[in-house]
Protein backbone atom coordinates (compact mmCIF):
# COMPACT_ATOMS: atom_id res chain seq x y z
CA UNK A 1 0.00 0.00 0.00
CA UNK A 2 2.86 2.36 0.79
CA UNK A 3 4.50 1.68 -2.60
CA UNK A 4 1.22 2.23 -4.43
CA UNK A 5 0.58 5.49 -2.54
CA UNK A 6 4.08 6.76 -3.32
CA UNK A 7 3.74 5.83 -7.00
CA UNK A 8 0.42 7.64 -7.15
CA UNK A 9 1.92 10.75 -5.55
CA UNK A 10 4.86 10.71 -7.98
CA UNK A 11 2.44 10.41 -10.89
CA UNK A 12 0.83 13.64 -9.65
CA UNK A 13 4.17 15.51 -9.87
CA UNK A 14 5.31 14.93 -6.26
CA UNK A 15 8.99 14.16 -5.72
CA UNK A 16 9.89 10.68 -4.52
CA UNK A 17 11.89 11.99 -1.56
CA UNK A 18 8.96 14.13 -0.37
CA UNK A 19 6.51 11.26 -0.81
CA UNK A 20 8.77 8.93 1.19
CA UNK A 21 9.09 11.54 3.90
CA UNK A 22 5.31 11.76 4.24
CA UNK A 23 5.10 7.95 4.33
CA UNK A 24 7.71 7.84 7.08
CA UNK A 25 10.34 5.85 5.19
CA UNK A 26 13.56 6.64 3.36
CA UNK A 27 14.17 6.38 -0.38
CA UNK A 28 16.68 3.61 0.39
CA UNK A 29 13.94 1.56 2.10
CA UNK A 30 11.64 2.08 -0.88
CA UNK A 31 14.34 0.81 -3.26
CA UNK A 32 14.93 -2.25 -1.04
CA UNK A 33 11.20 -3.03 -1.03
CA UNK A 34 10.96 -2.76 -4.80
CA UNK A 35 14.01 -5.00 -5.26
CA UNK A 36 12.61 -7.59 -2.86
CA UNK A 37 9.29 -7.62 -4.71
CA UNK A 38 11.07 -8.00 -8.05
CA UNK A 39 13.30 -10.88 -6.95
CA UNK A 40 11.19 -12.75 -4.39
CA UNK A 41 7.62 -11.53 -4.77
CA UNK A 42 7.42 -10.37 -1.15
CA UNK A 43 9.07 -7.87 1.20
CA UNK A 44 10.31 -10.18 3.96
CA UNK A 45 13.42 -9.01 5.83
CA UNK A 46 16.16 -11.33 4.64
CA UNK A 47 19.02 -9.69 6.48
CA UNK A 48 20.93 -12.43 8.32
CA UNK A 49 21.97 -10.32 11.31
CA UNK A 50 20.47 -7.02 12.41
CA UNK A 51 22.48 -4.16 13.89
CA UNK A 52 21.18 -5.01 17.37
CA UNK A 53 22.36 -8.63 17.00
CA UNK A 54 25.89 -7.83 15.85
CA UNK A 55 28.66 -8.36 18.35
CA UNK A 56 31.85 -6.33 18.58
CA UNK A 57 34.47 -8.32 20.47
CA UNK A 58 36.92 -5.42 20.38
CA UNK A 59 34.54 -3.12 22.32
CA UNK A 60 35.41 -2.07 25.84
CA UNK A 61 33.54 -3.84 28.59
CA UNK A 62 31.60 -1.92 31.20
CA UNK A 63 34.38 -2.60 33.70
CA UNK A 64 36.99 -1.21 31.31
CA UNK A 65 34.90 1.89 30.68
CA UNK A 66 34.56 2.42 34.42
CA UNK A 67 38.34 2.09 34.80
CA UNK A 68 38.77 4.88 32.24
CA UNK A 69 36.31 7.10 34.13
CA UNK A 70 37.99 6.34 37.45
CA UNK A 71 41.36 7.34 36.00
CA UNK A 72 40.02 10.56 34.45
CA UNK A 73 38.31 11.59 37.69
CA UNK A 74 41.18 10.69 39.99
CA UNK A 75 42.76 13.63 41.89
CA UNK A 76 45.85 13.37 39.70
CA UNK A 77 44.09 13.49 36.33
CA UNK A 78 40.75 15.22 36.91
CA UNK A 79 42.01 18.54 35.51
CA UNK A 80 43.89 17.03 32.54
CA UNK A 81 42.52 16.16 29.07
CA UNK A 82 42.88 12.63 27.68
CA UNK A 83 45.66 13.85 25.39
CA UNK A 84 47.74 14.33 28.56
CA UNK A 85 46.43 11.36 30.53
CA UNK A 86 47.12 8.66 27.91
CA UNK A 87 50.87 9.41 27.50
CA UNK A 88 51.38 9.60 31.27
CA UNK A 89 49.74 6.18 31.73
CA UNK A 90 51.83 4.78 28.86
CA UNK A 91 55.02 6.01 30.57
CA UNK A 92 53.94 4.00 33.61
CA UNK A 93 53.40 0.89 31.51
CA UNK A 94 49.60 1.07 31.73
CA UNK A 95 47.13 0.95 28.82
CA UNK A 96 43.42 1.38 29.48
CA UNK A 97 42.08 2.47 26.08
CA UNK A 98 42.94 4.66 23.13
CA UNK A 99 42.84 8.43 23.40
CA UNK A 100 39.73 8.59 21.18
CA UNK A 101 38.02 6.04 23.46
CA UNK A 102 38.82 8.23 26.46
CA UNK A 103 37.14 11.20 24.75
CA UNK A 104 34.16 9.08 23.65
CA UNK A 105 33.55 7.73 27.16
CA UNK A 106 33.81 11.19 28.70
CA UNK A 107 31.34 12.62 26.17
CA UNK A 108 28.90 9.79 26.86
CA UNK A 109 28.90 10.64 30.56
CA UNK A 110 28.60 14.40 30.08
CA UNK A 111 32.21 15.14 31.02
CA UNK A 112 33.52 16.00 27.57
CA UNK A 113 33.72 19.75 28.19
CA UNK A 114 34.37 20.23 31.91
CA UNK A 115 35.84 18.13 34.68
CA UNK A 116 37.58 18.86 37.93
CA UNK A 117 37.74 22.58 38.74
CA UNK A 118 36.46 23.67 35.32
CA UNK A 119 33.14 25.23 36.24
CA UNK A 120 30.21 25.56 33.87
CA UNK A 121 29.66 29.08 32.54
CA UNK A 122 27.31 31.27 34.51
CA UNK A 123 23.87 31.74 33.02
CA UNK A 124 23.39 35.46 33.62
CA UNK A 125 19.88 36.70 32.92
CA UNK A 126 19.45 39.26 30.17
CA UNK A 127 18.91 42.83 31.42
CA UNK A 128 15.36 44.03 31.71
CA UNK A 129 13.94 45.50 28.52
CA UNK A 130 12.97 49.18 28.52
CA UNK A 131 10.84 50.98 25.95
CA UNK A 132 11.31 54.74 25.55
CA UNK A 133 8.36 56.57 23.99
CA UNK A 134 9.55 60.13 24.77
CA UNK A 135 12.77 61.95 25.67
CA UNK A 136 14.27 61.66 29.17
CA UNK A 137 12.87 58.21 29.88
CA UNK A 138 15.92 56.02 29.23
CA UNK A 139 19.52 57.19 29.17
CA UNK A 140 22.62 55.13 28.53
CA UNK A 141 26.22 56.03 29.30
CA UNK A 142 29.74 54.68 29.09
CA UNK A 143 33.41 55.68 29.18
CA UNK A 144 35.90 55.56 26.30
CA UNK A 145 39.58 56.39 25.93
CA UNK A 146 41.08 59.38 24.16
CA UNK A 147 44.82 59.08 23.32
CA UNK A 148 47.42 61.45 24.77
CA UNK A 149 50.98 62.28 23.75
CA UNK A 150 52.26 59.94 26.47
CA UNK A 151 52.23 56.35 25.23
CA UNK A 152 49.98 54.14 27.34
CA UNK A 153 48.15 57.05 28.99
CA UNK A 154 44.65 58.16 28.03
CA UNK A 155 41.99 60.70 28.89
CA UNK A 156 38.62 59.26 29.86
CA UNK A 157 35.57 60.56 28.00
CA UNK A 158 32.34 60.14 30.00
CA UNK A 159 29.29 60.46 27.74
CA UNK A 160 25.54 60.14 28.39
CA UNK A 161 22.94 59.66 25.63
CA UNK A 162 19.14 59.67 25.50
CA UNK A 163 18.18 56.55 23.51
CA UNK A 164 14.85 57.96 22.28
CA UNK A 165 16.29 61.08 20.65
CA UNK A 166 19.99 60.02 20.48
CA UNK A 167 20.82 63.38 22.03
CA UNK A 168 24.09 63.61 23.98
CA UNK A 169 22.71 64.96 27.25
CA UNK A 170 26.01 65.20 29.13
CA UNK A 171 29.74 64.62 28.82
CA UNK A 172 33.00 65.26 30.66
CA UNK A 173 36.69 64.37 30.30
CA UNK A 174 38.82 63.24 33.23
CA UNK A 175 42.22 61.72 33.89
CA UNK A 176 40.79 58.62 35.56
CA UNK A 177 37.63 56.53 36.01
CA UNK A 178 35.83 57.00 39.32
CA UNK A 179 32.26 56.76 40.51
CA UNK A 180 32.63 60.30 41.92
CA UNK A 181 33.18 61.74 38.43
CA UNK A 182 30.30 59.69 37.06
CA UNK A 183 27.86 60.69 39.81
CA UNK A 184 28.71 64.38 39.36
CA UNK A 185 28.10 64.12 35.59
CA UNK A 186 24.74 62.38 36.03
CA UNK A 187 23.64 64.90 38.66
CA UNK A 188 24.48 67.81 36.33
CA UNK A 189 22.67 66.18 33.39
CA UNK A 190 19.56 65.50 35.47
CA UNK A 191 19.53 69.11 36.70
CA UNK A 192 19.99 70.47 33.18
CA UNK A 193 17.13 68.44 31.70
CA UNK A 194 14.77 68.73 34.66
CA UNK A 195 14.61 65.04 35.52
CA UNK A 196 12.06 64.29 38.23
CA UNK A 197 12.19 61.37 40.64
CA UNK A 198 11.17 57.97 39.24
CA UNK A 199 11.21 59.39 35.71
CA UNK A 200 14.49 58.05 34.33
CA UNK A 201 16.24 54.71 33.76
CA UNK A 202 20.03 54.91 33.46
CA UNK A 203 21.71 51.97 31.71
CA UNK A 204 25.45 51.26 31.77
CA UNK A 205 28.09 48.56 31.75
CA UNK A 206 29.33 46.71 34.82
CA UNK A 207 32.49 48.74 35.47
CA UNK A 208 33.48 50.03 38.89
CA UNK A 209 32.56 53.68 38.08
CA UNK A 210 29.05 52.49 37.15
CA UNK A 211 28.48 50.38 40.26
CA UNK A 212 30.51 52.32 42.82
CA UNK A 213 28.91 53.27 46.13
CA UNK A 214 29.01 57.02 45.33
CA UNK A 215 27.29 56.48 41.99
CA UNK A 216 24.57 54.24 43.37
CA UNK A 217 23.91 56.63 46.26
CA UNK A 218 23.57 59.54 43.82
CA UNK A 219 21.11 57.60 41.66
CA UNK A 220 19.04 56.73 44.72
CA UNK A 221 18.99 60.37 45.81
CA UNK A 222 17.94 61.52 42.34
CA UNK A 223 15.29 58.83 42.00
CA UNK A 224 16.97 57.31 38.92
CA UNK A 225 16.61 53.56 38.31
CA UNK A 226 19.96 51.90 37.46
CA UNK A 227 20.23 49.18 34.82
CA UNK A 228 23.36 47.17 34.01
CA UNK A 229 24.65 45.05 31.16
CA UNK A 230 25.71 41.46 31.59
CA UNK A 231 29.43 41.00 32.30
CA UNK A 232 31.53 41.12 29.10
CA UNK A 233 28.48 41.58 26.83
CA UNK A 234 28.86 44.82 24.88
CA UNK A 235 25.62 44.23 22.93
CA UNK A 236 23.65 45.02 26.08
CA UNK A 237 24.76 48.66 25.76
CA UNK A 238 24.52 49.17 21.98
CA UNK A 239 23.67 52.87 21.85
CA UNK A 240 26.78 54.03 23.69
CA UNK A 241 28.97 51.61 21.74
CA UNK A 242 27.54 52.95 18.48
CA UNK A 243 28.08 56.53 19.60
CA UNK A 244 31.73 55.87 20.45
CA UNK A 245 32.24 54.25 17.06
CA UNK A 246 30.82 57.36 15.40
CA UNK A 247 33.24 59.50 17.41
CA UNK A 248 36.34 57.44 16.61
CA UNK A 249 35.56 56.95 12.90
CA UNK A 250 34.17 60.35 11.93
CA UNK A 251 36.28 62.14 9.25
CA UNK A 252 37.33 64.97 11.58
CA UNK A 253 38.63 62.72 14.37
CA UNK A 254 42.24 63.83 15.03
CA UNK A 255 44.91 61.68 13.42
CA UNK A 256 47.32 62.54 16.23
CA UNK A 257 46.87 62.22 20.03
CA UNK A 258 45.51 65.15 22.01
CA UNK A 259 48.25 67.44 23.29
CA UNK A 260 46.31 68.41 26.42
CA UNK A 261 42.99 67.94 28.14
CA UNK A 262 42.00 71.43 26.98
CA UNK A 263 42.49 70.35 23.35
CA UNK A 264 40.47 67.19 23.95
CA UNK A 265 37.62 69.13 25.57
CA UNK A 266 37.56 71.66 22.71
CA UNK A 267 37.35 68.90 20.09
CA UNK A 268 34.65 66.92 21.93
CA UNK A 269 32.59 70.10 22.44
CA UNK A 270 32.71 70.75 18.70
CA UNK A 271 31.73 67.14 17.96
CA UNK A 272 28.79 67.19 20.41
CA UNK A 273 27.40 70.40 18.86
CA UNK A 274 27.63 68.87 15.40
CA UNK A 275 26.15 65.53 16.51
CA UNK A 276 23.22 67.05 18.37
CA UNK A 277 22.32 69.83 15.95
CA UNK A 278 23.54 68.88 12.46
CA UNK A 279 23.94 65.09 12.27
CA UNK A 280 20.89 63.37 10.77
CA UNK A 281 20.64 60.07 12.58
CA UNK A 282 19.66 56.96 10.62
CA UNK A 283 17.95 55.40 13.65
CA UNK A 284 15.36 58.19 13.91
CA UNK A 285 14.47 58.71 10.22
CA UNK A 286 17.39 61.05 9.55
CA UNK A 287 16.39 63.94 11.76
CA UNK A 288 18.87 65.52 14.15
CA UNK A 289 18.88 64.43 17.81
CA UNK A 290 18.00 67.99 18.86
CA UNK A 291 14.94 68.06 16.58
CA UNK A 292 13.73 64.75 17.96
CA UNK A 293 14.47 65.71 21.58
CA UNK A 294 12.43 68.89 21.11
CA UNK A 295 9.77 66.72 19.37
CA UNK A 296 9.75 68.92 16.29
CA UNK A 297 10.61 65.94 14.09
CA UNK A 298 6.97 64.99 13.40
CA UNK A 299 6.33 68.19 11.48
CA UNK A 300 9.54 67.73 9.48
CA UNK A 301 8.78 64.10 8.62
CA UNK A 302 5.22 64.97 7.59
CA UNK A 303 6.60 67.59 5.20
CA UNK A 304 9.00 65.01 3.70
CA UNK A 305 6.09 62.63 3.08
CA UNK A 306 4.16 65.39 1.33
CA UNK A 307 7.14 66.14 -0.92
CA UNK A 308 7.37 62.47 -1.92
CA UNK A 309 3.62 62.15 -2.47
CA UNK A 310 3.68 65.18 -4.74
CA UNK A 311 6.62 63.79 -6.70
CA UNK A 312 4.81 60.46 -7.10
CA UNK A 313 1.72 62.20 -8.48
CA UNK A 314 3.83 64.18 -10.96
CA UNK A 315 5.89 61.17 -12.14
CA UNK A 316 4.06 57.95 -11.19
CA UNK A 317 6.13 55.75 -13.53
CA UNK A 318 9.15 56.13 -11.25
CA UNK A 319 7.29 54.36 -8.44
CA UNK A 320 5.37 51.72 -10.48
CA UNK A 321 2.65 51.21 -7.85
CA UNK A 322 5.21 51.06 -5.04
CA UNK A 323 4.70 53.12 -1.87
CA UNK A 324 6.83 56.15 -1.19
CA UNK A 325 9.75 56.01 1.20
CA UNK A 326 8.71 55.48 4.80
CA UNK A 327 9.02 58.82 6.61
CA UNK A 328 6.77 57.86 9.52
CA UNK A 329 8.01 58.82 12.97
CA UNK A 330 9.74 56.20 15.13
CA UNK A 331 7.35 56.24 18.07
CA UNK A 332 9.30 54.03 20.47
CA UNK A 333 12.86 52.83 21.00
CA UNK A 334 13.74 49.62 22.84
CA UNK A 335 16.76 48.95 24.99
CA UNK A 336 17.53 45.20 25.01
CA UNK A 337 14.16 44.40 23.41
CA UNK A 338 12.44 41.02 23.84
CA UNK A 339 12.38 38.74 20.80
CA UNK A 340 8.88 39.74 19.74
CA UNK A 341 10.03 43.36 19.38
CA UNK A 342 13.46 42.68 17.87
CA UNK A 343 13.32 43.81 14.24
CA UNK A 344 16.01 44.34 11.64
CA UNK A 345 15.76 48.10 11.88
CA UNK A 346 16.06 48.04 15.66
CA UNK A 347 19.13 45.81 15.55
CA UNK A 348 20.94 48.21 13.19
CA UNK A 349 22.17 50.88 15.59
CA UNK A 350 24.42 52.71 13.13
CA UNK A 351 24.88 56.22 14.39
Amino acid sequence: MAIESIDKACANDATQSRACEVAGISCRTLRRWRESLRLHGDMADRRQVTAAQRSYPQSLTEAEKQAVLDACNSPEFRSLPPSQIVPILADRGQYLASESSFYRILRATGQGSRRGRAAAPRNVAKPKAFNATAPNQVWTWDITYLPTLVKGEFYRLYMVMDIFSRLIVGWEIHQDETSEHASALIAKACLKHGIAKDQLVLHSDNGSPMKGATMLATLQRLGVMPSFSRPSVSDDNPYSESLFRTIKYCPVYPSKPFASMTDAQAWVLKFVRWYNNDHRHSGVRFVTPAQRHEQSDLKLLTKRSEVYEKAKVEKPLRWKNRPIRNWSRVESVWLNPPKEHRTTSEMKMAA
